[in-house]
């Protein structure tokens, strides 16, 4: 039986995985803060380890105040840090290490497949130092993948449970002018996006993104569509800039991103598009 260590295992996506992998006969670990915060006891599960999964990170749909982004900086990279030090020290390294990363990595300009153009905020900083701590654990034993997330959609948890209450209540609209880029990913997608590159020791920067990138008025209409509900009332930008300040970027500065290197590899998504994702999710 294959092991699975996982970081930020309490998360949306964390548990998701969690309940996968368990359900297709792998052991699955959370590596909780107090074993993060514990270099012996790190070292020691990673060394009876074949694959980790990092995802700790706090929420980035936040408000972002100075003390909020020095959270979400060492959240990222000091945990990533640690689980490469540890990487790095044992005899008995595990085969791969699957970090996070996310879309938010690239500008705004075009959409981008793997080899987009980087933005220069803090969320893309935030996102290419991520990467960079990441990489640093790849070895002669230890393959590293990067997964740039789009907008996780579930409903177990995640930006849909979120969103969905005011559409349901016929108070949903769009946010701004709506012309901007919406990445996204079924959380299906995901989970077989993991198990895809596990199985087949796959390596490199990955979007994991549905093939075709909508826009924040694409997925206003989806909601509305499948829920049978108007979608009339627009968030003006002001009041999410009120509410999250620096942060509501994440909402108002969408990127378009494609995931060319899984397509390429032949892995197949069952949610290509928004309408069939919200109809699957929603209905």
């Amino acid at each position: 039986m294959k092991t699975i260590a996982i970081s930020g295992a309490s998360g949306f996506v964390g548990t998701s995985l969690t309940k996968f992998f368990s359900n297709v006969g792998y052991k699955v670990i959370p590596i909780s803060r107090e074993i993060l915060n514990n270099n012996n006891k790190l070292e020691e599960l990673l060394n009876t380890t074949d694959i980790v999964i990092n995802l700790a990170g706090a929420n980035i749909i936040n408000r972002w105040s100075e003390s909020y982004k020095k959270l979400l900086y060492s959240s990222r990279i000091d945990t990533t840090s640690k689980i490469v030090k540890a990487i790095n020290s044992i005899s008995n390294k595990p085969k791969i290490l699957i970090s996070t990363s996310a879309v938010g990595i690239y500008d705004n300009i075009s959409t981008y497949d793997e080899n987009g153009s980087f933005s220069n905020d803090f969320l893309s900083n935030l996102c290419q130092d991520w990467e960079k701590e990441a990489l640093k654990a790849k070895n002669e034993t230890t393959k590293v993948a990067i997964f740039r997330f789009g907008i996780v959609l579930g409903q177990e948890g995640g930006a849909l449970q979120k969103m969905i209450t005011p559409f349901k209540l016929g108070l949903g609209g769009t946010i701004g002018s709506g012309k901007q880029a919406f990445s996204f990913v079924h959380i299906d997608d995901l989970l077989n996006a993991y198990k895809f590159v596990i199985e087949n020791s796959h390596e490199g920067i990955f979007n994991l993104t549905a093939p075709k990138p909508t826009t924040n008025k694409g997925l206003t209409l989806a909601l509305g569509k499948t829920l049978k509900r108007p979608t009339i009332l627009p968030v003006p930008e002001f009041v999410l800039k009120l509410i999250f300040s620096e942060g509501a970027r994440v909402l108002t500065d969408g990127q378009s991103a494609i995931p060319k290197k899984l397509l390429d590899l032949g892995f197949e998504f069952k949610f290509k598009t928004i309408e069939e994702t919200i109809e699957n999710l929603c209905s």
